[in-house]
C-alpha cells in the first residue's frame, strides 16, 4: 500500500556549527522533489568519519559556502523511495535502494526524507542488507577511488591498507581481493586484526603494537607495489618504507599528518567523489560473492550526539543511526 509522503519530518539538525551538543532534533519540512530527484524515505543513514568536520563548519569555510540553518548532516542513507521526479525512469515508489549526497543542498541524511540527485541513488547490491548499505556508500567510493582510479592496483600486486580495520580500510582490504591484489592489513587493536583477517586479508598486523615495516618487508620481500593510507602519523610514515622504488601511495583528503613519501615513491592524496559509474562499479564488486559491511553500532536518530562522540573512540567498521 502506498504510504502518503508527510509535508513535515524528523530531522537532526544544527542551528549553528559547533560541537555534538549542537545537534538536535527538529520538525523540518519535507525536502523539494526536482525534475532529476529522488525523495528516499531513509531507514538508516551512514555516520561519516568526515561528519564532524562538516559539524564545525569546516567544509563551509573551506569550500566558501554560506550555510543555510537549519542545516541537516549525512551524505550517506538507505531506504524506500518515497516518490521521483518527473525525468527519472530507473525508479519507482517502494524501491529498496541506497544514496549519497555529500553536502547535498536540499539537505543530509540525518532525516526521515531526503531528496537527492537519482545519478546517486542505487538498488541495493548482493545480499546487504539496508542497514549495510546505508553506511558503505561513503566508504566503499573512498575506498575505490583509492585502490582503482588512484592506485591503479592490478592483479598479483601487492597493497598495505593501513587502518584496514576502519571505514573506508575494511571495505579496501576486500575490494582490494576482488581485485586480484596480495592484502596486507594494518588494523587497530586484536580486534581489528581478527576482523580483517576474516575480511580475507593475506596478512595481518595490529598497528598499535607490531612492526608494521617488518611485517611488511616479511610480507613483500622485493617491497610493497602499492599502500592505501585512511590514517596518517609516525607509524604509516614509517611503514612507507616497505614500499619499492617506483610503487605508488594514495590517501583520502584530510588524511593528517599528510603523507610525506620519498622521491622514488608517488604519493597521491585523493577525494572520493561519488558518480553513477563508480556506484555501478562497486556494486559490481560487491556482487561477486559475500560482502561483509561491518556496523560496530547503531544508534537510534534522537541520539545523533552520541554517535558523534563515539566517533572519537575506539570502533570497528562504522556507525549508523537508525531512522525509521
Amino acid at each position: 500500500m502506498k504510504q502518503p509522503i508527510r509535508s513535515t519530518m524528523q530531522a537532526i539538525a544544527l542551528d549553528r556549527f559547533g560541537g555534538p551538543e549542537a545537534l538536535a532534533l527538529r520538525t523540518l519540512p519535507v525536502p523539494a522533489l526536482g525534475p532529476g530527484d529522488v525523495l528516499l524515505r531513509v531507514e538508516v543513514a551512514g555516520v561519516g568519519e568526515w561528519d564532524p568536520f562538516e559539524r564545525e563548519g569546516g567544509y563551509a569555510r573551506m569550500l566558501g559556502r554560506e550555510p543555510r540553518f537549519p542545516y541537516v548532516l549525512g551524505s550517506e542513507g538507505a531506504g524506500r523511495v518515497a516518490a521521483v521526479g518527473e525525468q527519472v525512469g530507473r525508479f519507482r515508489e517502494g524501491d529498496r535502494v541506497y544514496a549519497l549526497g555529500f553536502l547535498n543542498p536540499s539537505g543530509g541524511f540525518y532525516a526521515e526524507y531526503v531528496a537527492v540527485s537519482a545519478d546517486l541513488v542505487a538498488s541495493i547490491p548482493g545480499a546487504l542488507t539496508v542497514e549495510q548499505a546505508g553506511v558503505m556508500g561513503g566508504v566503499g567510493i573512498t575506498a575505490l577511488r583509492g585502490l582503482d582510479d588512484t592506485l591503479a592496483l592490478k592483479p598479483g600486486e601487492s597493497v598495505m591498507i593501513f587502518g584496514a580495520s576502519g571505514g573506508v580500510g575494511h571495505m579496501a582490504v576486500q575490494l582490494a581481493r576482488r581485485m586480484g591484489a596480495r592484502v596486507l592489513a594494518v588494523a587497530s587493536g586484536a580486534d581489528g586484526v581478527a576482523l580483517v583477517e576474516r575480511l580475507g586479508a593475506d596478512a595481518a598486523v595490529d598497528g598499535r603494537k607490531d612492526d608494521v615495516l617488518a611485517a611488511a618487508r616479511a610480507f613483500a620481500p622485493g617491497g610493497l607495489d602499492a599502500v592505501l593510507l585512511t590514517a596518517g602519523g609516525e607509524a604509516a610514515e614509517r611503514a612507507l618504507g616497505a614500499v619499492r622504488d617506483g610503487g605508488r601511495v594514495a590517501h583520502p583528503g584530510g588524511v593528517q599528518p599528510e603523507p610525506e613519501g620519498r622521491p622514488a615513491v608517488v604519493c597521491r592524496s585523493y577525494n572520493g567523489e561519488p558518480d553513477a559509474e563508480i556506484i555501478a562499479r562497486l556494486n559490481r564488486l560487491i556482487e561477486r560473492g559475500p560482502f561483509d559491511v561491518h556496523i560496530a553500532r547503531t544508534f537510534p536518530l534522537a541520539e545523533a550526539a552520541e554517535a558523534h562522540r563515539a566517533l572519537g573512540g575506539h570502533y570497528l567498521g562504522k556507525l549508523a543511526l537508525r531512522v525509521d
